[in-house]
């Protein structure tokens, strides 16, 4: 538990900074929006740029942990959005309810974490889990936000400006565009390489002292919403590393240390990436930082009894 706990403490350390900064006036009302921007725009496209861009295919070319990975969190994601939906919950927040459920943290906790468990062998499989999670399962995300925003419109007006709002996200539009070295084996200049890896970097921490800002806001409404958040962290902790393990040992038959590494990966929790979707689409996102938060204090102990029972 020692060594989950000393990756999940920084986390737990940045919140706290957001969320005395705000209580106490360093950081304004308006900080949590404006930080949040600028991870959107320029630090989180920065990061999901530099991940696709240096894949290899080689790599990453591992089509059962793809197919365990990718289809665990979809079944998850897909289940989440049904229950929402359901609930007269409009389609973009039971679209961010469910990238709560699936959306795990792989950048944050996942590399150093499989790293110190598994050693070096786990950066690939990790990789193809930070591929599937910040760039197939945000895009899904952001596609059925954005037709839950045009709903009310014509349906050719709709997809229009469904597309027009996508191919203007620059979520979307950078890992489209690092996949242009990577499918050419082209070679980042050093200097934009810097520039990347520099404003990569600030990503996660931005976003998490964002969380803290917002956090630390009172606010009117949240009270009734701590079922919805207990059932999407659920979903996070235990439905999808249970769907994950299911596939890749019953269905795709994968090597017990895959199967270890997949299920590990689906068993993190909540990554910040909600909460900048969000923030960003201006949506309710009380519940959000929520699941983000409760999921990562109740993963040091979830993901410690699963090392345990992998050891």
């Amino acid at each position: 538990m020692l060594s989950v706990a000393g990756i999940v403490m920084p986390i737990f350390a940045l919140i706290l900074a957001g969320w005395g900064a705000r209580r106490t006036g360093v950081l304004g009302p308006h900080a949590t929006g404006e930080l949040n921007r600028f991870v959107v725009w320029l630090a989180l496209p920065a990061l999901l740029f530099d991940i696709v861009a240096k894949a290899h295919w080689s790599e990453i070319w591992q089509p059962g942990f793809v197919a365990a990975c990718g289809l665990g969190m979809g079944v998850v994601f897909v289940l989440t959005l049904a229950l929402r939906w359901r609930k007269q919950r409009p389609l973009a927040d039971a679209a961010i309810d469910a990238l709560n459920a699936a959306y795990a943290n792989t950048g944050f906790i996942g590399f150093p974490l499989l790293l110190a468990v598994f050693g070096p062998s786990a950066l690939a499989p990790t990789l193809i889990a930070a591929i599937l999670t910040v760039c197939v399962l945000f895009a899904a995300a952001l596609i059925l936000i954005e037709i839950g925003l045009q709903a009310e419109a014509h349906p050719l007006h709709m997809a229009r400006k469904v597309a027009g709002s996508l191919a203007r996200n620059p979520l979307l539009v950078a890992p489209v565009l690092g996949g242009v070295p990577m499918a050419f084996g082209l070679t980042i200049p050093g200097p934009v390489d810097a520039f990347l890896k520099l404003l990569a970097a600030s990503a996660s921490p931005c976003a998490l002292v964002a969380l803290g800002l917002f956090l630390a806001e009172k606010r009117e409404g949240d009270a009734g919403q701590g079922g919805a958040t207990g059932l999407l962290v659920a979903l996070k902790l235990f439905a999808q590393p249970a769907a994950t393990w299911a596939l890749a040992t019953y269905v795709f038959h994968l090597a017990p240390p895959l199967v270890q590494m997949a299920t590990l990966l689906a068993a993190l929790p909540t990554g910040t990436g909600p909460f900048m979707v969000a923030e960003f689409y201006r949506r309710e996102a009380g519940i959000t930082a929520r699941c983000v938060l409760l999921s990562t204090v109740l993963s040091l102990v979830t993901v410690t009894l699963y090392l345990s029972l992998i050891r």
